[in-house]
């Protein structure tokens, strides 16, 4: 489960209630959720809250560094609360399913000097890319 709830909290950002609905909607392990599913869970919880309210919230929520915003493919992003674990993403190429992943390692280190062009290399992004079981049986 991410702390994304306590972290809002602790940064003393204003909970409305439209923001902490969209917040409780992030919050959980493996959560990948696309703005339009984020509306759609919050509608039930909160059934006034407007999707442009939702998209600004995500956006907010970006800016402050408290979600990862996640581009697989052309699929449509994704946000992810896990977003001060450093981790890398497991993704299904037939339904798009994403897990976060911890591999041990530093794939930072794996990459050689001379591939590194002059680079100062900052950052890493991996991804791993396959079928989950449901698809891999379908």
């Amino acid at each position: 489960m991410s702390d994304l709830l306590d972290r809002l909290r602790g940064r003393g950002w204003r909970m409305t209630a439209q923001r902490r609905v969209v917040a409780e909607v992030l919050d959980g392990e493996h959560v990948h959720l696309t703005a339009d599913e984020v509306h759609a869970r919050a509608v039930v919880r909160l059934p006034e809250i407007s999707r442009a309210t939702v998209y600004n919230t995500l956006g907010e929520l970006v800016s402050l560094g408290e979600v990862l915003e996640v581009a697989t493919d052309r699929r449509a992003k994704r946000y992810d609360p896990n977003a001060h674990r450093p981790h890398h993403h497991l993704v299904c190429a037939r339904c798009g399913a994403i897990k976060d992943v911890h591999p041990s390692g530093n794939p930072l280190a794996d990459l050689p000097d001379s591939e590194r062009f002059g680079f100062t290399v900052s950052d890493v992004e991996v991804t791993y890319r396959g079928l989950c079981p449901a698809c891999a049986t379908a």
